[in-house]
């Protein structure tokens, strides 16, 4: 099928014309026209197929247009144009099909880093882009790539991911979830955290669904990717890479500063992963109440870790006046894993609750108890703790009760 297609490609691009830019349907002639010169009886099933690759390879980005249009396959990693892997319903696997011919593959790169204003080239061999669809795209050229081009896509569901797709898929209890919906609509302060692939943007986008919707929204990503449904008052921002001769980058710390004067209900912010981490405190502690964000860890003691190191790669503070920034300025934080099973779970909810002995107190007010295994299954649950939230302000205001 692989060499078929590739024949069928060169014949077709073959009998273009060069002076004159043909329709979809004048496209589709030409390629049904050199399937049905193909030597040999082709099922229908195969002619269809063999029809939607060549015109994607044309047209569209090649195989990826058609490894796409299934639904189930959530990360696709292309290690050079004849390996590819997908990531289907959890499970990895190599995938029969590559691109048409190497330089197809450097087109198809091209055209999706240009659609984003994104320039990758030998010079700038890395770069973030998304899709049209949403999908989170990363780039890698030679020479740092040794073998050739690699294209890694993560992608979403078409439809946003609610919280009570979460509840269903036991990613979270349907009482946490409550919990986190009233703390959400009283205003406070939540950070997502979780390692690579753990669902922090779509847990992210799940709980931006408790925000009252008259309320004015600000989001700042690096590459926008988060889709908010029932805001009417949202402002959505994006940084910049710097051009090519280094000049006019908008950083994610130039957003958050702009954003301040934009009189935003809440900010969300998609990842701090930097320097951009003071400048959140400073949103957050100057009355920005309600504000989420999210970063990489491990776990949530190592998530403080991180947030510590990364405030003072911006600013030359005392240690101890970096935990108060953070435990002033964020409430709750959760954190999520992907676990042995490969399913995503909420292992813990907990508050901020001050600083003891010269460190942050972590309260755990919902934590992940596993009790065992089943057809490789993992059985669990996220059970309430002894603790109760120690900040209540905010209860208080908005006449809340948990």
């Amino acid at each position: 099928m692989k060499d078929l297609r590739r024949k069928l490609y060169k014949a077709v691009v073959s009998a273009l014309p060069f002076d004159e830019e043909l329709s979809d349907d004048a496209l589709y002639r030409v390629i049904d026209e050199k399937i049905a010169a193909c030597e040999g009886p082709l099922s229908l099933s195969r002619k269809i197929h063999l029809r939607e690759a060549v015109f994607s390879a044309i047209r569209e980005l090649d195989i990826l247009s058609v490894i796409m249009k299934d639904a189930d396959i959530t990360e696709i990693m292309v290690n050079g144009p004849e390996d590819i892997f997908i990531e289907k319903n959890g499970v990895l696997s190599r995938c029969p099909e590559s691109f048409t011919t190497p330089e197809k593959l450097d087109d198809v790169i091209q055209r999706i880093a240009s659609s984003v204003n994104r320039r990758v080239n030998e010079a700038s061999p890395m770069a973030d882009a998304r899709l049209p669809d949403g999908s989170r795209v990363n780039i890698i050229l030679p020479p740092v790539s040794l073998d050739g081009p690699a294209l890694t896509i993560r992608r979403f569901p078409e439809d946003p991911i609610h919280m009570e797709d979460l509840i269903r898929l036991d990613s979270i209890s349907e009482e946490a979830a409550r919990y986190l919906k009233t703390l959400v609509e009283c205003g406070y302060n939540i950070f997502i955290s979780g390692g690579t692939g753990a669902g922090k943007t779509t847990f992210l986008g799940a709980l931006s669904g408790f925000i009252p919707g008259e309320e004015r929204i600000i989001t700042i990503e690096d590459s926008a990717e988060l889709r908010l449904s029932g805001v009417k008052n949202l402002i959505r921002l994006e940084c910049r890479p710097p051009n090519l001769e280094g000049d006019y980058e908008i950083t994610i710390r130039d957003l958050l500063k702009n954003a301040l004067r934009m009189r935003p209900d809440r900010i969300i912010v998609g990842e701090v992963r930097g320097a951009e981490t003071v400048d959140l405190l400073q949103a957050l502690n100057t009355g920005h109440s309600g504000s989420l964000s999210t970063g990489h860890a491990n776990s949530a003691f190592d998530m403080l870790s991180r947030l510590e190191m990364m405030v003072l790669m911006g600013m030359d503070i005392p240690l101890q006046a970096v935990r108060q920034q953070i435990a002033s300025g964020l409430d709750i934080l959760v954190h999520l894993s992907r676990l042995r099973d490969r399913t995503r779970r909420v292992m813990g909810i907990y508050e901020l609750a001050g600083i003891r002995q010269g460190r942050i107190r972590l309260h755990p007010l919902f934590e992940f108890r596993e009790e065992g295994e089943k057809d490789g299954k993992i059985i669990g649950s996220l059970v309430k703790s002894e603790y109760t939230l120690e900040k209540r302000e905010k209860l208080a205001l908005y006449g809340a009760s948990l």
